[in-house]
Formats: C-alpha cells, sequence, structure tokens
C-alpha cells in the first residue's frame, strides 16, 4: 500500500515548529536554536526513528527547552512563589522601587 502524504493533502503541517530553525532566516543569521536543532538531527541521522529516540534523548530534550522554555519558566514560577512566601511570614520585603512606590524625578 502505498504511503499518502496525508498532511500535504490537508494542507496541514505539523512539523513546521520543528523546522522553522532550519528555514532561511532574515539577514542570514543563525536561528536562536539553531545549534541544538543540528546536535539533535546530525545524531539521529541514519540510526532510524525508534533508536534515535532511545540514543538522541539528550539532544532532543535540550532542542525543546530552547524552543518552548519550559524549565525556564518552571524556575521563575517557583522562584516568585517563595517571594511571596517569604513576604507573607515577613522574612523578606521587596525595594521600594519594586512596588512602584519611586522617587518622583526631576
Amino acid at each position: 500500500m502505498p504511503f499518502w502524504g496525508l498532511q500535504k493533502q490537508l494542507g496541514v503541517d505539523v512539523d513546521t515548529f520543528l523546522l522553522r530553525q532550519s528555514m532561511s532566516q532574515p539577514h542570514s543569521q543563525a536561528a536562536a536554536c539553531h545549534a541544538f536543532e543540528r546536535e539533535w538531527v546530525a545524531c539521529g541521522h541514519g540510526l532510524g526513528q525508534t533508536r534515535a529516540r532511545r540514543e538522541c534523548q539528550l539532544e532532543y530534550e535540550d532542542f525543546m527547552e530552547c524552543m518552548k522554555r519550559t524549565k525556564l519558566t518552571q524556575r521563575l514560577r517557583t522562584i516568585l512563589e517563595q517571594r511571596d512566601r517569604m513576604i507573607k511570614q515577613g522574612k523578606y520585603t521587596p525595594p521600594e522601587h519594586h512596588m512602584g512606590k519611586e522617587e518622583p524625578r526631576p
């Protein structure tokens, strides 16, 4: 049975977000996550999908972190929650310029 390009026939491209780093960029500069994408592609080249998923997991995780910033946002959320807890307990007082109480400027 032949393989049909269902995505192409429907006009849907699910893989675009993975390939956008390889596309030509404005001003001929490399994209932000281009190095991570190249490492991931180089690792999985010629291995096959099943084996590449197992052996290139670290490269894929680095690439996805660069694209989506999930670990960074989780870390910032944890820091802000800890700051709010410390403010409620009275252990931390933010500076006035962080509270919107700046001195008037001339």
